[in-house]
C-alpha cells in the first residue's frame, strides 16, 4: 500500500505498518525468548524495510510486552509492580525489599539497566506517583498471537489491515502530519502527546484511539530510553507519529487540495532538499 501522505512530505523513512497476526512473515526480526530488546527496534528494522515480529514470549522488556498489548506485564518485574515503581522513580534504596529484589535481578541486567534499578531512571518523581501512572495506562490483550511491524508499502490492507500506521518524522514531517490530522476536522486537538514508553505511544495508545468515534494520532519517541536505541537505528530529530488506521485512511483522502500543494510546505520541502533553511525576509 503506496502513502500519498509520505510522497507529498518526502518522509525520510517510509511509514510502517502494525499489524496483529496469528502468523509471522517469514525472515522477520524477532528477539529470543527472555532476552532483552527494546521494541523500537522493531519499529526500526520494518522502517528499513525488513518485517519484524513479537508476541507474548518475545517481547524485550516489561515496558514493551504493556506497549504491544500483552497484558500487564509490569506484575511480572522483579518486586512486581513495586519493584516497577521504584525502578522507574527513585530506586530502591530506603525500600525494605530493594536488596532482596536486586540480588534477584542482578544476574539478568546488563550493567546500565542494573544500577538503574538500584538509583533509579528518575522519570517519575517517586513511586507512589509511578503506581498512578500505570493505572492511567490503556492496559490491553490483543487477540491475535503476534505484533508484527511491515514496510506500510508492503501490506495489502485488505488481507492483513493494520492497528497502526507509523510515521518516524523530523520536525518538519511531524508539523505537516499535525496539521493534515487536524485539517477536516473543525477542530484543533486531533493529536496527543501523552508520557509514556516509545513502545506505548505506537501500540497501546493508538489501539485506544482507535475504540473512538474520532480517533487522535499520538506522537511518540519523547522516551529519552527509547530515543537513545533508535538514533543508532534511524538517526537524530526523530520523533513518531502513529495513527489508528481509519485516521489514516482519513488523512490520505485529505491530501489533495490541502496545504501540502501550496507553496509553504513546498518552501519547506525546497530548503530540505537543499540542505538548509531558506533566509529570512527582509523588511521593506
Amino acid at each position: 500500500m503506496e502513502s500519498r501522505i509520505a510522497q507529498a512530505i518526502e518522509t525520510k523513512h517510509p511509514p510502517i505498518a502494525l499489524i496483529w497476526a496469528d502468523e509471522k512473515p517469514e525472515g522477520a526480526m524477532q528477539f529470543q525468548e527472555g532476552r532483552w530488546g527494546c521494541i523500537m527496534w522493531l519499529a526500526a528494522s520494518a522502517a528499513k524495510g525488513r518485517p519484524a515480529v513479537c508476541d507474548a514470549k518475545t517481547f524485550g522488556c516489561f515496558g514493551g510486552g504493556v506497549g504491544m498489548g500483552f497484558g500487564d506485564r509490569y506484575k511480572s518485574f522483579p518486586g512486581s509492580e513495586e519493584g516497577f515503581c521504584h525502578f522507574l522513580s527513585s530506586g530502591i534504596e530506603g525500600w525494605a525489599e530493594g536488596p532482596a529484589a536486586a540480588k534477584l535481578v542482578k544476574p539478568f541486567l546488563r550493567g546500565e539497566a542494573y544500577e538503574n534499578f538500584i538509583h533509579g531512571e528518575r522519570y517519575v518523581k517517586t513511586p507512589e506517583l509511578v503506581k498512578r501512572f500505570l493505572e492511567a495506562l490503556p492496559i490491553t490483550q490483543i487477540p491475535k498471537r503476534y505484533v508484527v511491524f511491515r514496510p506500510l508499502a508492503d501490506v495489502d490492507p485488505e488481507k492483513e489491515p493494520p492497528q497502526t500506521v507509523i510515521f518516524f518524522a523530523d520536525p518538519d514531517e511531524l508539523s505537516a502530519l499535525v496539521v493534515l490530522a487536524n485539517y477536516g476536522r473543525g477542530d484543533n486537538e486531533n493529536v496527543s502527546i501523552p508520557y509514556a514508553a516509545g513502545c506505548q505511544t505506537i501500540g497501546i495508545y493508538p489501539y485506544r484511539e482507535a475504540k473512538s468515534e474520532r480517533p487522535r494520532a499520538v506522537v511518540g519517541l519523547t522516551d529519552l530510553s527509547a530515543r537513545v536505541y533508535i538514533r543508532k537505528q534511524l538517526g537524530d530529530n526523530l520523533l513518531s507519529f502513529a495513527m489508528p488506521f481509519s485516521l489514516f485512511r482519513e488523512m490520505e483522502a485529505n491530501v489533495e487540495g490541502s496545504f501540502l500543494r501550496r507553496h509553504t510546505w513546498q518552501e519547506l520541502l525546497a530548503a530540505k532538499r537543499a540542505g538548509h533553511m531558506p533566509a529570512p525576509s527582509k523588511a521593506t
